[in-house]
């Protein structure tokens, strides 16, 4: 396989794709490889537009070209995003992966753009494409290069977790595409005179702008907080839970600070008569170990609950059946009990199902509707409930 021949021969100790080090010297190769097949298929299909005098040809030239820039903007995030933290940005410089991403989609859409108008105003005022058999050549060496450049740079984005040359992936597969629209156009030009090279033109020109709108929705959406990993969650949450005492988890919030650097938070229930120096030790340790091994920065919250009670035990597994009957309540946590006699107050948290769609209105009934089953067993228990939202799922 030539992608991991070349990452073998260029990149030391190309397995250890966790390291900063590592992953800048990925972006470079990957940059470096689009920089020196762009601007030769550039300078290609510039040749061979202006040759043919075919608008498309020009067109899907200058997406091309588009793509060197991208290059070398992907080469300059990753060396931004490679730098230490300081006082400014304290977790480091990750996101100006997603920034330089952003920026090449923004380049791609100005260039479709561009080429809609020229495109259209082949078809106002067509002009004949002249055939050339070696152009048409070039074209179909020009798609084989931008396969193998799609699946390049996906490998390597796999490899290191970067949304940057995903998108590198995705638009050099968009531009085969455009290249065999071209290819079929320059053969059509030989039997008519219909301005089908505008049209083509448009098409192309309308795929990039797509392609464009598509990597800026995969760029921000990391930047303005999208759900983490399922498998990182799963993760730590099963990381957490191999601890002694630990018997519950709760609350897990994961934060992206750029591709392999994350800080996660999460509540893991513990017996409320342990000694706090034990369970400290317990703590620290998972979150020491559980960082180095998931590369995240873990922190964990204690939540003392009443493990041995049987009185309070009986009372939660009342409330559960109750909400075990509510389609919308997904789990319940941080279960307790108040007050002596029948006057006790009933304390939990539970997380709603696409809580985001619920209005003050539809939580104030889920409570009551609760309240009311919990006093129809305990007529003067009261209770106070907590909706939160899961910030681990869709």
């Amino acid at each position: 396989m030539v992608s991991k021949f070349l990452v073998s021969h260029f990149i030391k100790d190309y397995n250890n794709t966790t390291d900063e080090k590592i992953r800048e010297r990925y972006g470079y190769l990957g940059g470096i490889v689009g920089i020196l097949i762009n601007s030769l298929l550039f300078l290609i299909k510039l040749f061979t537009g202006i040759t043919t005098k075919s608008i498309s040809i020009i067109a899907d030239g200058f997406n091309n070209l588009s793509d060197l820039i991208s290059s070398i903007i992907t080469m300059v995030g990753f060396k931004l995003a490679g730098k230490p933290a300081d006082e400014e940005h304290p977790f480091g410089h990750g996101r100006v992966e997603y920034l330089s991403a952003l920026i090449v989609s923004v380049i791609v859409i100005l260039v479709g753009l561009q080429f809609i108008k020229v495109s259209f105003n082949r078809i106002v005022n067509p002009k004949p494409v002249i055939f050339n058999m070696v152009a048409f050549i070039l074209i179909l060496i020009s798609i084989f290069a931008k396969i193998w450049l799609s699946q390049f740079n996906k490998y390597l984005g796999k490899s290191i977790n970067s949304n940057a040359l995903v998108a590198s992936s995705l638009d050099a597969r968009g531009d085969v595409f455009t290249s065999f629209c071209v290819a079929i156009s320059l053969i059509l030009s030989k039997w008519t005179s219909f301005p089908i090279d505008g049209y083509i033109g448009i098409l192309i020109s309308l795929f990039i702008v797509y392609s464009g709108f598509s990597l800026i929705k995969d760029t921000l959406n990391p930047l303005l907080g999208e759900p983490p990993d399922p498998q990182l969650v799963e993760k730590i949450k099963k990381g957490v839970l191999k601890y002694e005492y630990i018997s519950g988890v709760h609350d897990l919030i994961i934060h992206n600070y750029g591709p392999g650097k994350c800080m996660a938070s999460i509540h893991a229930e513990i017996p409320q008569d342990i000694s706090v120096v034990t369970i400290h030790e317990v703590i620290d340790k998972a979150e020491r170990e559980l960082s180095s091994e998931l590369n995240i920065y873990l922190v964990i919250h204690m939540d003392p609950i009443d493990t041995d009670c049987k009185f309070t035990k009986a009372v939660k597994m009342e409330v559960e059946n109750i909400i075990s009957e509510i389609p919308e309540v997904k789990s319940m946590h941080d279960f307790r009990i108040t007050g002596e006699g029948e006057n006790r107050i009933v304390i939990f948290d539970l997380i709603i199902e696409g809580k985001g769609n619920f209005k003050q209105d539809d939580e104030k009934i889920l409570k009551e509707k609760i309240n009311f089953e919990i006093q129809k067993l305990h007529p003067n228990y009261t209770t106070v409930i907590t909706l939160d939202k899961s910030f681990t799922v869709l």
